[in-house]
């Protein structure tokens, strides 16, 4: 299955934790890096297009500042990965320079992917760089970013690029050989699962929390990714980083690691990035018709189903949908702002000109804005 699976593979997004790339007192490993850019470089042999989202800035950063443990301030945290983020830069310089491969650097923000606009520039940056021949490492950028636009960790920030640069494949490198029944630190008589058909709710509880001092994701946000990335079509295989030739022998199809198939029921890319990219600013709640109008028969939402507008937010931004329960079951650009929408509550369509003064169109949320969960 996986060879069959890895030959339509062309352009691969490999991320790699701050495990991976540092020794246990957190500097930065650069006998591990330099062989990952070794393998790195085979997979350019064999015309596969690489692209790395990297973490480890902050962590050479704070061996650099001399702090002994990991920062926990946001300014200490910006100031280790400033620092930090040019020594990471060089290391991979220098570790792919006997292969005769270049780097650039990509710093992103949640706003950077947020905007479409920006998003598809993103997307036409990477593209022209790998035309080039040239390796992207993209890192959140730490620098400046505080928790209103931070993806949160990095194994999310990589199952987003692989939407935004159209990849076929996302290998995470983590410092365990894969996804385990339960936490292989902890749980000595856990066993390693090969092949993950579905991410179901057993699977995600069986994903346990970080145990790092240098990164911020643990199994549970590595599933998550691979859940975001399986709902674009694009399967995912988790390897331990710290195994020699672990790249080559993943990519070649060998039964290394954990592979989590695609979902079944994909998204095109313009509504996994409003289902998994955009940041939700508020909730509309819907009655029971509407609620089973926008899941079993693909309606938009008419201002008739509202019940109820919670939180602030223009025209176009992404909201939650929740039903009578509170549950959420859907998200979508709004066609109305807050404030619109709530003087619309219950309206019939055609009431809208009269209750607004104006009319943007029928529907709170047109169908094609409109993405299930």
């Amino acid at each position: 299955m996986r060879k069959e699976l890895l030959k339509a593979v062309k352009r691969v997004v490999i991320k790699i934790g701050s495990r991976v790339l540092t020794d246990a007192d957190g500097t930065l490993d650069m006998t591990v890096i330099g062989r990952i850019c070794e393998e790195i470089a085979f997979l350019r042999q064999q015309g596969l297009e690489v692209i790395v989202v990297s973490s480890g800035a902050i962590a050479a950063g704070r061996s650099e500042l001399g702090l002994m443990e990991k920062p926990r301030t946001i300014p200490h945290k910006q100031a280790a990965a400033a620092v930090g983020q040019t020594r990471l830069m060089l290391a991979y310089e220098r570790s792919l320079a006997p292969n005769n491969l270049k780097v650039a650097q990509v710093l992103l923000t949640s706003e950077d992917l947020g905007s479409r606009q920006r998003f598809l520039n993103a997307r036409a940056t990477l593209d022209a760089l790998l035309g080039f021949g040239i390796i992207p490492i993209i890192n959140e950028n730490d620098t400046v970013v505080v928790d209103e636009i931070k993806f949160g960790d990095n194994d999310n920030l990589s199952a987003l690029v692989t939407n935004v640069a159209e990849a076929h494949l996302l290998l995470i490198l983590t410092d365990i050989e894969g996804f385990y029944s339960a936490d292989p630190h902890t749980h000595p008589e856990a066993t390693l699962i090969p092949l993950i058909k579905g991410i179901t709710r057993d699977v995600e509880r069986a994903a346990g929390g970080s145990g790092s001092t240098v990164g911020t994701g643990g199994m549970a946000t590595k599933v998550a990714a691979a859940k975001k990335a399986g709902k674009n079509g694009v399967a995912t295989i988790m390897v331990s980083g710290k195994r020699s030739g672990i790249i080559a022998a993943a990519l070649q199809g060998e039964d290394v690691g954990t592979l989590f198939l695609p979902s079944d029921t994909g998204m095109n890319r313009r509504k996994h990035w409003i289902a998994y990219t955009l940041r939700p600013s508020g909730r509309i709640f819907v009655d029971e018709g509407a609620r089973s109008a926008l899941l079993k028969k693909g309606k938009s939402l008419l201002p008739s189903g509202v019940v109820r507008v919670e939180g602030r937010f223009e025209r176009g931004a992404c909201v939650r949908l929740c039903g009578l329960d509170d549950v959420e079951f859907a998200r979508g650009l709004s066609d109305y702002s807050s404030s619109e929408s709530a003087l619309l509550v219950g309206c019939k369509s055609a009431e809208i000109e009269r209750i607004l003064g104006y009319h943007y169109g029928d529907v709170i949320i047109h169908r094609d804005n409109l993405v299930l969960l």
